[in-house]
């Protein structure tokens, strides 16, 4: 669609307007359906999608070449943050919940005991045990993913090999440690017996 990687206001108003005002009934028709009939709701899920598709283009031109279809993925996404949003919101604003409750209270001051901190140093020193035995490339992917928290593309990046096969390779990775961690314990708990 656009192939320069800097778009003027103009040049981006030029392309998405026609294919807005083409697809906007449809657009207005799923907003609603998946608002359940909620008018206001679907004005505000269009409103946030056409945000979404701006900024998105402003950004990434010439990465969607289909802006119709574009416009339909980003309103499926604007209401599933708006759900998300939602839940959060009622977990956190809980009309029903008694602030006084001793459960509230108990969770508010829920340090782990000293037997619950004894194993997780534990499970800690065996881990740290396992990531050295680890192969350099295994142990290079625990760093990125796991002390860096970098995200699959930049841990992709820096291996030099697809997104896909950071993701596979960290499950394999979580695989490996969860195995080696369990066989652990389950020895250290047998040698104790």
């Amino acid at each position: 669609m656009l192939n320069h990687n800097t778009v003027s206001p103009s040049d981006l108003g030029r392309c998405l307007e026609p294919v807005w005002r083409e697809v906007y009934s449809k657009l207005q028709r799923r907003a609603r359906h998946l608002c359940k009939g909620d008018v206001h709701r679907a004005d505000e899920l269009l409103s946030d999608t056409a945000l979404k598709v701006h900024l998105y283009l402003q950004h990434s031109p010439g990465k969607v070449q289909n802006l119709a279809g574009f416009l339909f993925l980003a309103l499926n996404h604007a209401f599933l943050d708006f759900v998300r949003r939602q839940r959060r919101e009622i977990r956190v604003l809980d009309p029903d919940a008694d602030l006084d409750s001793d459960s509230i209270h108990a969770r508010a001051g829920s340090a782990p005991t000293p037997e619950q901190w004894l194993t997780l140093q534990q499970q800690l020193a065996r881990l740290e045990e396992i990531v050295h035995t680890l192969k350099p490339e295994q142990q290079r992917l625990f760093q990125l993913k796991f002390e860096q928290d970098l995200p699959y593309p930049q841990i992709a990046a820096q291996l030099g090999i697809s997104e896909t096969l950071a993701r596979k390779r960290v499950e394999l990775l979580r695989k490996v440690l969860r195995k080696q961690l369990e066989t652990g314990f389950t020895a250290a708990a047998n040698s104790r017996s």
